[in-house]
C-alpha cells in the first residue's frame, strides 16, 4: 500500500508504521487513520477516526478493509478494541475469521 492517489482518482490507503497507523488521504490531505498496536502476531485496532467533512464517502470503510486485507496477508490476528473496526467486521463476516479467538466477545454489539 502506498500513499497518494489511484489514477482513477480513488483515495489510497497506507501503512505508516512510524505512527503505529493506516492512513487514508483524499485530495491528497490527511482524511483518516486507523491506530493499532502490533505484538504477539496480532494487530490490535485502538482507534478509527474520519475527518468530519469527508465522512459519510466510504472513506472509513475503504480505511477498514485495506488495514484488515493487510492484517491477513501479513498472517496477523486482529483485536478489534476500536468500536468502528468491530462494527466492520459484524457488517462483513468475511473478516470474522482474523478476530483473535480469545477477543471473539468485542464483535457482540
Amino acid at each position: 500500500m502506498t500513499a497518494g492517489r489511484h489514477p482513477t482518482g480513488d483515495p489510497d490507503v497506507a501503512d505508516v508504521p512510524g505512527a503505529s497507523r493506516y492512513e487514508i488521504l483524499s485530495d491528497g490531505e490527511l482524511a483518516g487513520f486507523a491506530d493499532y498496536r502490533l505484538g504477539g502476531g496480532r494487530m490490535a485496532f485502538t482507534h478509527t477516526e474520519v475527518a468530519p467533512p469527508v465522512g459519510r464517502r466510504g472513506l472509513g470503510t475503504r480505511l477498514a478493509r485495506a488495514a484488515l486485507d493487510d492484517a491477513r496477508r501479513r498472517g496477523l490476528s486482529v483485536v478489534p478494541y476500536c468500536p468502528f473496526i468491530a462494527a466492520f467486521i459484524r457488517r462483513n463476516p468475511a473478516y470474522a475469521d482474523l478476530v483473535d479467538p480469545a477477543h471473539r466477545d468485542l464483535l457482540d454489539p
